[in-house]
């Protein structure tokens, strides 16, 4: 049986895509050496864009007429909400009722109707899958669905063209946040023929280790989740989830990352200027532990909450 999402299945997303959203800058640290894909600069501040806009063009006439739900933290509504709002769909996202103002507020200013859930993204999740049910809605996933992992992979598209290039002898690695796993999975599919090699390896925040406990041990029922500030990645991930083995295929590691190193990685980018949200920062903690001599850091999102971004820049300079 051949993947769900093979690389021609990702070529196809990236015509798809063309003119819709920004191809984001890759720049390299001249301090570290560490190279840096800025997709915080995405249209709507997050990789999130790309699966859900590829998502919603493979709506058929009459499904567009019934509009779609998601469920989301925040990025993933407003991908849904920006693509929707573009396509002419009626959007309503269900978001945690702790969910970062900010980025409520973005979802309604692109159009979108909000519902609050009275819990955690697994109960936002619950909630959306009801609402499409009785609705008669089409359920956007954020990452169990082909078409929006082949979305997310067209960054990888990206990172082949513009970073291998630059290479020369030694190992790279790619360093991608992961949460429910489509991004890495679908960098890692873009990027399993590219010669030289390179290691693609996903990173989680050991507060919310879901995919790591799959991807080594083949279960989450060990996985005692407790509060992250990389909120974009915290949550359950379904059980009959396609990402699940796909990750697990076309990803080479998974690595965990301490509350402390998120915070010192967000400080990094602050004195640095560059502006992002935790779950990218889950991503630059792996990356400055990398031991590869090319290593690149996928900056998923700048969608951070203005108060933490404040105590981060206060220590940043201290």
């Amino acid at each position: 049986m051949p993947p769900i999402v093979e690389r021609r299945d990702i070529e196809a997303a990236g015509r798809a895509l063309e003119g819709r959203l920004r191809a984001t800058p890759l720049v390299e640290d001249g301090e570290t050496g560490l190279w840096l894909k800025c997709e915080q600069e995405q249209i709507t501040g997050s990789f999130k864009l790309r699966g859900a806009f590829h998502r919603l063009l493979q709506l058929t006439e009459a499904e567009r007429q019934r509009g779609v739900i998601a469920a989301s933290a925040g990025n993933h509504g407003q991908g849904v909400a920006y693509a929707a709002r573009a396509l002419g769909i009626e959007a309503r996202i269900v978001v945690p009722a702790a969910a970062v103002p900010r980025k409520v507020d973005a979802i309604r200013a692109l159009g979108a109707q909000v519902a609050f859930a009275e819990g955690g993204y697994a109960v936002a999740e619950a909630e959306g899958h009801r609402l499409a049910e009785s609705l008669g809605a089409v359920w956007i996933s954020p990452y169990n669905d082909p078409a929006v992992i082949a979305g997310q992979g067209t960054l990888g598209l990206e990172i082949e063209a513009d970073w291998g290039p630059t290479l020369g002898q030694g190992g790279a690695q790619v360093f991608v946040p992961v949460g429910g796993g489509g991004l890495a999975a679908g960098i890692g599919v873009a990027l399993a023929a590219w010669r030289p090699p390179v290691r693609v390896i996903g990173v989680l925040p050991a507060h919310s280790a879901y995919l790591h406990a799959y991807f080594h041990h083949g279960s989450m029922d060990a996985v005692r989740e407790e509060p992250t500030l990389a909120d974009g990645l915290a949550g359950a991930i379904e059980t009959d989830s396609i990402t699940l083995e796909l990750a697990r295929s076309a990803v080479d590691d998974m690595i965990l990352v301490s509350e402390e190193e998120i915070r010192g990685a967000l400080r990094w980018a602050c004195r640095r200027d560059l502006v992002i949200e935790p779950s990218a920062a889950v991503a630059l903690a792996g990356a400055l532990r990398g031991d590869a001599p090319h290593r690149l850091a996928v900056l998923s999102g700048g969608n951070v909450d203005p108060s933490l971004w404040e105590d981060i820049r206060r220590h940043a300079q201290a």
